[in-house]
């Protein structure tokens, strides 16, 4: 009898246990998977650039479309005129009848502001129909890769040699050259970017890369110069009729070494 009861017991337990080891395997099968999201960290274009620009989160944008635009990118414009030597008028004008103002379909969806093609591109791409349907453009990560492509479009490329041949306050001269070398068919190109260059007085920011207007800064220190290439502390004190001298007194200057992209004091106020 006691082996008869035992045998019950023992078959209780082990219907028992296997009861429960069911009952935590359905349970794992039934609970949710997670998955570990890792955020990519942001792809940037090969033509990067470590200037900085201003956006219109970080400046009040006032006037026409237009207007804004001279003001959000002027400064890019005028930068790219430092290193590459082209004018920044020109880049201005270009940018505002490419991009018509910034509100095209290129410049809002790809940031390109002067309709570049793709040509030899491995970058991102967006199509777009222009001369043909469909064709192949750059699409950049930012504005100012734009700026920057434009300025290599211009500067690598042996059809536009002649344009570093004419003086960079020389607006029309550059105006004409563009279309004459190829980058526009349109035989009023000229004229347009001419009539944008006046009609916006685009030729003053030419006027103060060059040193030919007054920049006075926050604090009123007076006439500075942002140093481009081929800049000479003698060169300098020639052209805003000063001394070397006086110019390392101001800027507290221990040698004769510049640095492209600083901002000298080149006259007291």
């Amino acid at each position: 009898m006691k082996r008869i009861v035992c045998i019950i017991g023992l078959t209780i337990l082990i219907f028992s246990c296997g009861s429960k080891k069911r009952a935590v395997s359905k349970t794992n099968r039934s609970k949710p998977k997670t998955e570990r999201v890792v955020k990519q960290p942001e792809t940037r274009d090969n033509n990067a650039v470590s200037e900085p620009t201003r956006t219109a989160s970080t400046i009040e944008l006032t006037g026409t479309p237009t207007e804004q635009y001279i003001q959000l990118y002027s400064p890019i414009a005028q930068n790219e005129m430092r290193l590459y030597g082209i004018p920044a008028s020109i880049t201005l004008a270009q940018g505002i009848l490419e991009s018509g103002s910034g509100k095209g379909r290129l410049s809002v969806e790809a940031n390109n502001h002067f309709g570049i093609k793709c040509h030899e591109w491995t970058g991102a791409k967006i199509y777009h129909d222009d001369d043909a349907r469909q064709e192949c453009f750059r699409k950049y990560n930012d504005a100012r890769y734009s700026f920057r492509d434009h300025s290599l479009f211009l500067k690598e490329r042996k059809r536009y040699y002649k344009l570093f041949e004419l003086q960079l306050d020389d607006y029309r001269g550059w105006a004409k050259e563009l279309r004459a070398a190829g980058y526009a068919t349109d035989r009023k190109y000229p004229d347009k970017l001419i009539s944008l260059i006046e009609r916006y007085q685009l030729y003053k920011y030419d006027e103060a890369v060059l040193g030919k207007t007054s920049e006075i800064n926050s604090v009123g220190i007076g006439l500075t110069h942002q140093i481009m290439k081929g800049d000479t502390l003698y060169s300098l004190s020639k052209r805003y009729n000063t001394t070397v001298e006086e110019i390392k007194r101001l800027n507290n200057l221990k040698s004769n070494d510049l640095t492209i992209g600083n901002v000298l004091i080149v006259k007291s106020k």
